[in-house]
């Protein structure tokens, strides 16, 4: 029988071979752990749409933020429950706000975990809209005024690094000329640059109690046939200054997270959103698949598609598992 000069299988038979020549490789620094912080004292709710993730008052983030510093976790990125919304979402720029006052304290509880912060109108409008609603949409130019103040308060609390998550046109420039006029030059702008209208959204808008009560936001998330746009859109971002570039969701766009990385030399982040966390947590519940080895094969996903970074709600699992020496 013939065989070629070439086979594939020597390599592959041991496993310190296939660790050696792996070209794809993860570490607990890619990932940042989005968290929910919520106004109270004692609240620890259980997200029922994602299981192990919670809505949380501020003694608990801390105490959980210090879990994720100490599994070698980076990084977490903050959303906001307020005690109260309203039309203008004054809770997101309001200087004792809920996260103004959540980065405070992370800052002296946990300081050396690196604190980013969703900027967004969203999760503190009475609507669930991201800005200020005009003629039944979003004023986007009268909405940016808002969102630069809101980075600007995250800023001045403390925050490490700001993420505009609204969609809204010239955003990044806004934000980025608030900064430094008030001197946080040094403060960099991870921009969600191509943010798709995606149905994996869901269990998030129960998490941060932000569904639209009316419409939806298809009029400034992209929409999801559309490839090219995304180019056009990360472009604009990296022009008015970001200094990382987002795409949300994850899974559905490895190609585009592969097109943005050939693209732009700039580092590049996937969020692996809520949608689908949840849908392996609920395939693993019903034991359809193997969690530890699905959680690993999706991470190991984003970094091969060009991701240097992962916004993950899994993260703390991955760090555990990569400390276990089994990935």
């Amino acid at each position: 029988m013939f065989f070629p000069q070439f086979r594939a299988r020597r390599i592959r038979g041991k496993e310190v071979f296939r660790r050696m020549v792996r070209e794809t490789t993860l570490s607990a620094n890619d990932l940042i752990y989005p968290m929910f912080s919520a106004f109270g004292k004692g609240i620890r709710k259980e997200i029922s749409s994602m299981p192990g993730i919670y809505q949380q008052s501020i003694e608990h983030i801390v105490a959980e933020a210090q879990e994720v510093h100490e599994l070698g976790v980076p990084a977490v990125i903050l959303f906001g429950i307020p005690e109260k919304k309203d039309d203008v979402g004054s809770d997101a720029y309001a200087e004792h706000g809920i996260i103004q006052e959540t980065i405070r304290a992370l800052k002296k509880e946990v300081p050396g975990l690196a604190v980013i912060t969703d900027v967004c109108m969203c999760e503190y409008t009475d609507h669930g809209h991201c800005g200020i609603i005009k003629d039944g949409d979003v004023d986007n130019d009268a909405t940016l005024e808002l969102l630069a103040r809101e980075a600007l308060s995250h800023a001045r609390a403390g925050a490490d690094m700001v993420a505009p998550s609204d969609m809204m046109d010239g955003r990044v420039a806004a934000i980025r000329e608030i900064l430094d006029e008030n001197c946080f030059e040094h403060i960099p702008v991870m921009s969600y640059a191509v943010k798709y209208a995606s149905g994996y959204y869901g269990p998030f808008r129960e998490a941060a109690e932000s569904t639209p009560q009316f419409g939806d936001r298809r009029s400034y998330q992209m929409d999801p046939g559309n490839r090219l746009e995304a180019l056009r859109e990360a472009q604009m971002d990296v022009e008015e200054g970001a200094d990382i570039l987002m795409v949300k969701p994850g899974l559905p766009y490895l190609d585009i997270i592969r097109d943005v990385r050939n693209e732009f030399n700039l580092p590049v982040a996937a969020y692996n959103v809520s949608g689908e966390y949840s849908m392996i947590k609920a395939a693993a519940r019903n034991g359809w698949i193997d969690e530890e080895r699905v959680i690993m094969e999706t991470m190991l996903s984003f970094k091969r598609a060009g991701a240097d970074l992962i916004l993950t709600y899994h993260a703390k699992e991955v760090a555990k598992l990569l400390k276990s020496g089994n990935y």
